[in-house]
C-alpha cells in the first residue's frame, strides 16, 4: 500500500471520528480503497464514536466569483500522457505575461472550491492551472462524494504527478504564461501530490503544500523548489511527519520554511468545510502569495 493510499484511509477514519462522515459513508469510502471486509475491520479497530459535526463555515474573504471581471477562467481539456485530461485554467484579464501556479485538489476531486482557489491565484497575478485527477474516470462531476478517494487511491502517485506535468505543459503553451516561472500549491491529498511534483518537476521554483504528506526523505535531493509547508496545530496525524522532512530538507541544503497555525485543524483553508478557520486561512493565503511573489515574480 503506497503512502498516499494509506493517507486517504486515515483521513476517512478521522472524518468519521470527528463527525464529518457517517459510519455508512466512512465504510463506503474505505471500501473503495481496501474492499468491504477490510473496511469494516479497519473502522472497528481504529475509529471511536463520532463527535457532533461543526456548523457550516462562512465564505473566505479571498473568494473570487466566476464572473469577476478581473479574471478569465474556464474549464479546459488538454492532452495527457495517455489521452485527454480535464482541468480548470484561470488568468488575469489584463494583458501580460504571468508565472504559472499549479493547483492540486483535495481527496474530493476538482470541486467548485478548488476552481475558486484557482481564480484566487489568477487574481493575485498568476496563471492558475488545476488538473482533475479523475479525468480518466470521466471527471469529478460524474462521481459521488464517498467514491472519489477510492478512485484516487487506485492510481499510483506517479500518475497524478504525470497529469500535473501534462497540465503544466498545457499552461506553459499559452501566450500569457511565463514558462520559466512555475509554482504549485495543493491541499490535504493535494499537498502530498504537491510534494511529489516538486520532486519530479525540476522547473518548479516554489511549492506551498498545505498539510500534505511529505515526499520520502530519499527523494528530497531531487527537489529544486523553495518549499513553504503549511500545517495546523491540531493535525497530529500529518504533523508527526514534520521532524523527518524538516531534517531532510535542512540536511539537503534546500530552501524550506514551515508554519504551524495555532487553534487550527486539518483542512482549515477550505471555506466549504466544517474546519474552516477564517483567521488562519487568511494568514496562510497571505504567506502563500508572499512566497510565490518572492520566488516567481523576481
Amino acid at each position: 500500500m503506497n503512502d498516499l493510499r494509506r493517507y486517504l484511509i486515515e483521513e476517512a477514519i478521522e472524518d468519521f471520528e470527528q463527525g464529518r462522515l457517517t459510519r455508512r459513508d466512512a465504510l463506503k469510502m474505505i471500501a473503495g480503497i481496501t474492499g468491504a471486509a477490510i473496511a469494516a475491520q479497519t473502522l472497528e479497530a481504529r475509529a471511536q464514536a463520532p463527535a457532533p459535526a461543526a456548523p457550516g463555515p462562512a465564505k473566505s474573504a479571498y473568494s473570487v466569483p466566476a464572473n469577476d471581471p478581473s479574471v478569465v477562467a474556464a474549464a479546459v481539456a488538454f492532452t495527457g500522457s495517455d489521452g485527454q485530461l480535464r482541468g480548470y485554467l484561470a488568468r488575469p484579464a489584463k494583458n501580460g505575461s504571468y508565472p504559472v501556479v499549479l493547483v492540486c485538489h483535495e481527496n474530493r476531486g476538482l470541486t467548485t472550491h478548488i476552481e475558486d482557489v484557482t481564480r484566487r491565484v489568477a487574481k493575485a497575478g498568476y496563471v492558475g492551472m488545476a488538473v482533475d485527477l479523475l479525468s480518466r474516470e470521466g471527471g469529478t462531476s460524474l462521481h459521488d462524494y464517498e467514491s472519489i478517494p477510492g478512485i484516487l487511491s487506485k492510481a499510483p502517485p506517479e500518475r497524478h504527478v504525470q497529469d500535473f506535468a501534462s497540465g503544466l505543459s498545457y499552461a506553459k503553451s499559452q501566450s500569457y504564461a511565463r514558462a520559466d516561472r512555475v509554482g504549485m500549491t495543493g491541499f490535504c491529498f493535494g499537498g502530498g501530490v504537491t510534494w511529489r511534483a516538486a520532486v519530479a518537476l525540476p522547473e518548479m521554483r516554489a511549492a506551498v503544500p498545505f498539510y500534505g504528506l511529505p515526499a520520502p526523505a530519499a527523494d528530497v535531493p531531487k527537489i529544486k523548489a523553495a518549499v513553504l509547508a503549511i500545517y495546523a496545530e491540531r493535525d497530529e496525524r500529518i504533523n508527526a511527519n514534520i521532524p523527518a522532512i524538516e531534517a531532510a530538507m535542512r540536511d539537503g541544503g534546500k530552501t524550506f520554511r514551515k508554519i504551524v497555525y495555532s487553534n487550527s485543524e486539518h483542512a482549515f483553508h477550505n471555506d466549504t468545510g466544517a474546519r474552516f478557520n477564517p483567521v488562519t486561512a487568511k494568514a496562510a493565503w497571505d504567506e502563500t502569495l508572499d512566497w510565490f511573489d518572492k520566488y516567481l515574480k523576481t
